[in-house]
């Protein structure tokens, strides 16, 4: 019981100690994880990471399933955001190429862990989602 008071107190502790973060700041990380959590965004951002700069065609196949109009969309958002830089070349017929920022890269690099967690899990959560399943009286 000790260890546990112990605990907290330096949790307590710790917590007094960061500073409060500001609206602004707030914001932006929920805005930021809306973006990331969509079906999309997260897709485009790893072939991107992993293929370095790709035409809108590529990244299309790469991701699979996503609509032409979801991917202009998607990869419109993360221009505006300053992840991607898009690039148009003049040429018949037109060749667009996106390429990560170093915004998109380090966003790329702090979600990196999610990736991870999620391969190195996947059989625990879905054994634990059955689970869930079975004890509810579902399939």
């Amino acid at each position: 019981m000790q260890a546990i008071r112990t605990a907290m107190a330096a949790m307590h502790q710790r917590s007094e100690a960061i500073p409060p973060v500001s609206p602004a700041v707030e914001s932006l990380v929920r805005q930021v994880i809306a973006q990331i959590a969509d079906k999309w965004t997260m897709l485009v951002l790893e072939a991107l990471e992993e293929r370095g700069t790709l035409r809108f065609t590529e990244i299309g196949r790469i991701v699979g399933g996503i609509s032409q109009k979801m991917l202009t969309k998607t990869l419109r958002e993360m221009e505006r955001d300053g992840l991607v830089v898009r690039t148009v070349h003049p040429v018949i017929p037109p060749h667009v190429d996106y390429t990560l920022t170093e915004l998109g890269r380090e966003l790329s690099a702090a979600f990196c862990g999610v990736w991870t967690w999620a391969e190195t899990y996947y059989g625990e959560v879905q054994a634990a989602r059955k689970a869930f399943r079975e004890r509810e009286g579902g399939a």
